[in-house]
């Protein structure tokens, strides 16, 4: 396991002991329909998140969203075990990651299946292949992050040998660039060929230059799918307030059904205030291009053949040496109460 993950369960455990006797505090002042929400990252890939709050769907349940942006799955998991989220928008590895602390974090709600991530070229290439990557170098993600694991284990399948540095044959993955920092580090950096970006920012990115490509999907040539984003909660959050959980599912679900019956261009529309400087254009081409991965999930149920491919990628990466228990993991109480209404 990485360094910063073992130091990171320590300091979540330690916040998760202070975090508790504040709340005990302040819990009668609360208003629990209020929820304190915290995005790993702000991206189209959540699509169904922010129709849901552009379109009024959680006031229709009674929820007021505060929503945060934590800039990496730890971040984010942090602000839940320390309790300044109520729930979060991250990777499920990072419940896994901390399911030895107390009131550990569980995943009530899947809202994407496979990795968002768009590779990018510095020059149009025909009929991409992972060929492509070899003696070249990519901005990959963070060490431990789902980008740069996703990417370590598509390679490995297709036996693609990667490398440290640049050398012929293997496939240079560059891992010290900032999440945030990405498309700026590979615009201006003229021996880096390939980066991995989320939408907006890749069709943003593409339009910089005309030579500039999008070649790839990380989910389509992974071809297995995998829960890459959930809504998790501590188990006490979803036990004494899961009447709340449900509304919340209720409403990201009505997003879902919103774009699967209206055009990306509507969804663009509709999604426009939640990404200022982004323009319709790009945002309907992000939007198509999820659309194109078929990106979301349909019932938020995170099911457990899908569970074990994110163990194969996280014991591949070891940054665990077992696979964890999907029932400890995952309750889909939630989402499968509310499919068995809506097919009834």
């Amino acid at each position: 396991m990485k360094i910063w993950k073992k130091l990171g369960i320590f300091c979540l455990a330690a916040l998760m002991i202070c975090s508790t006797a504040v709340l005990a505090v302040g819990c009668g002042e609360r208003n629990w329909n209020e929820i304190r929400l915290n995005e790993v990252t702000h991206s189209i890939f959540y699509a169904p998140m922010y129709v849901a709050i552009e379109k009024g769907y959680f006031k229709e349940e009674g929820l007021k969203i505060s929503l945060t942006n934590g800039g990496g799955s730890d971040v984010s998991m942090n602000a839940l075990v320390s309790g300044s989220a109520d729930i979060i928008l991250a990777g499920p590895e990072t419940s896994v990651y901390t399911q030895h602390i107390a009131d550990a974090p569980v995943v009530f709600g899947q809202l994407t299946t496979c990795d968002g991530s768009f590779i990018l070229s510095k020059e149009k290439i025909s009929n991409f292949t992972l060929e492509n990557l070899k003696g070249k170098s990519i901005i990959g993600g963070r060490p431990g992050g789902m980008p740069a694991m996703t990417l370590n284990y598509i390679l490995d399948k297709n036996h693609i040998e990667t490398s440290t540095t640049k050398e012929d044959g293997k496939v240079y993955i560059r891992s010290d660039v900032n999440f945030n920092n990405t498309a700026g580090v590979w615009m201006g950096d003229s021996t880096i060929d390939f980066c991995a970006l989320f939408e907006p920012t890749a069709t943003s990115t593409k339009k910089q230059n005309e030579n500039y490509a999008i070649v790839a999907s990380l989910g389509k040539l992974l071809e297995e799918e995998v829960p890459y984003t959930c809504f998790a909660a501590r188990k006490s959050y979803l036990e004494e307030h899961g009447d709340i959980a449900e509304k919340f599912i209720k409403a990201v679900l009505k997003g879902y059904d919103f774009i699967s019956k209206n055009t990306s261009k509507v969804v663009a529309e509709t999604i426009k205030k939640s990404f200022i400087g982004t323009t319709v254009d790009e945002l309907e081409a992000s939007v198509e291009n999820y659309r194109s991965i078929n990106a979301w999930s349909e019932d938020m149920i995170l099911k457990e053949d899908t569970f074990q491919n994110l163990m194969d990628i996280l014991l591949f990466n070891k940054t665990i040496t077992k696979a964890a228990d999907w029932s400890t993991i995952v309750d889909n109480t939630i989402a499968e109460k509310l499919k068995a209404e809506m097919a009834a």
